[in-house]
């Protein structure tokens, strides 16, 4: 898959994680590992560019003796879904055409 295209579907899939309730990152990849397999080394990158890109705010909270950074999606963040799911409706019937049976004879 391409970097980009894959790099920008995996943003949207940390900010889906979030959207409903502020979260961190341990629960967020274990929330998304029914649909994508992420290590939390790749989700901190993304975590820190979309925290760069103001599509999340980060809170720490004491937890344990130790503090637990949480993530809360902001209005950016929210926005950036709504336009992938945009662009989305565009692609599926690409996807659609590329992946067709054929069914002329040869």
């Amino acid at each position: 898959m391409d970097a980009q295209l894959k790099r920008g579907m995996l943003d949207v899939c940390v900010l889906t994680a979030i959207k409903n309730e502020d979260s961190y990152g341990y629960k967020i990849i274990k929330d998304m590992k029914p649909y994508v397999e992420l290590s939390e080394s790749t989700l901190y990158t993304i975590l820190k560019r979309l925290e760069t890109a103001k599509m999340l705010t980060v809170r720490s909270v004491e937890h344990e003796g130790r503090l637990r950074k949480y993530y809360h999606i902001t209005a950016a963040g929210k926005n950036r879904i709504t336009e992938f799911r945009e662009d989305w409706e565009e692609i599926i019937p690409i996807y659609n055409f590329i992946t067709r049976e054929d069914t002329r004879d040869e």
